[in-house]
């Protein structure tokens, strides 16, 4: 007849903190914004007949369509967060939609640099007052968009063990609007100075350092992204502070040891051990490594060492 066990203290929640609620709301809020003044702006340049204000407002839908994907990202990561298919939960859904965003920023950057080289090349009249209009309407818009997106920022980093992370997500949809907001105060300078200078090479110019600050934004969201999506996290602090914990305890040695991020500042662990000493269980280790946070999930198996035990006087 089998025995009927409590196993809570051996199982572990499979809830590892992801998602974001202020930053999804935000998201979500600076989407529709950002639509609503794609709509106006290419309303207005087709009604008055303005190349500048319906360029811009093409280039704003490139921006709503990375920040839905944004947007998407966190209602998928939210609708499977409790999906048993997912061993180490759905956080990576954020991921991987920073990961395409990024992919989407080097495209608005690749776009730029054609749109300048091309302008360069075969010069058009710029119709000052009508772009500085729009260069300064892009800008406030985009301004009230990153405050948005700024008050969806984790503050949730302030125990002593706990390492500061990025929402991915959340930066990747914050980029493209600081993009945009670059794009717009580089415009200004270059419109301002063509106008009162004459020098409308100015233009293409700012379009080409913009296109080249962005790609550099996007390089840098990519391997921020691929590193969490291929689990490359064994340089992480963290790691070592497991393996200060470790040494702490009475005769363990690790031998094999593995850490990767499965959210928001939340690691899983899968630790093996070495041991002489009889009394060590998997429980006390993850008491001991409790007190690090960040280590949601830990897997541990102990190994004990009768073939080195000091034989008896």
């Amino acid at each position: 007849m089998s025995a009927t066990h409590d196993l809570t203290h051996w199982q572990q929640s499979h809830h590892y903190g992801g998602g974001n609620a202020h930053a999804e709301r935000g998201t979500r809020l600076v989407l529709w914004i950002t639509l609503a003044t794609m709509v106006i702006e290419i309303t207005a340049g087709w009604w008055f007949n303005s190349m500048a204000v319906l360029a811009d407002g093409w280039h704003m839908s490139s921006h709503a369509l990375a920040i839905g994907l944004s947007a998407f990202a966190y209602a998928a990561a939210r609708r499977y967060a409790g999906d048993p298919r997912f061993a180490f939960g759905a956080w990576k859904i954020e991921v991987l939609g920073g990961y395409t965003s990024a992919l989407f920023l080097l495209a608005v950057a690749a776009l730029m640099v054609v749109g300048a080289v091309d302008r360069l090349l075969a010069p058009q009249p710029i119709r000052y007052a009508e772009a500085l209009a729009v260069a300064v309407f892009g800008l406030v818009i985009n301004l009230v968009c990153a405050l948005i997106l700024n008050q969806g920022h984790d503050h949730h980093h302030d125990h002593p063990h706990h390492h500061s992370h990025d929402d991915l997500n959340l930066k990747a949809a914050y980029i493209h609007v600081l993009t945009d907001a670059l794009t717009s105060v580089l415009a200004i300078a270059a419109l301002a100075g063509g106008w009162l200078a004459g020098w409308d090479w100015l233009d293409a110019a700012s379009a080409l350092v913009g296109a080249t600050l962005v790609a550099l934004w996007a390089k840098n969201l990519l391997r921020q992204t691929a590193n969490a999506l291929l689990d490359r996290e064994m340089d992480h602090p963290v790691v070592a502070e497991i393996r200060e914990v470790i040494a702490a305890l009475p005769d363990a040695e690790i031998t094999d040891l593995h850490v990767w991020r499965v959210g928001n500042g939340a690691y899983a662990c899968v630790l093996s051990l070495l041991t002489h000493n009889a009394g060590l269980t998997p429980l006390q280790v993850r008491a001991a490594l409790a007190v690090h946070e960040e280590i949601a999930h830990v897997t541990v198996e102990v190994h004990r060492c009768e073939a080195c035990a000091p034989s008896a006087a």
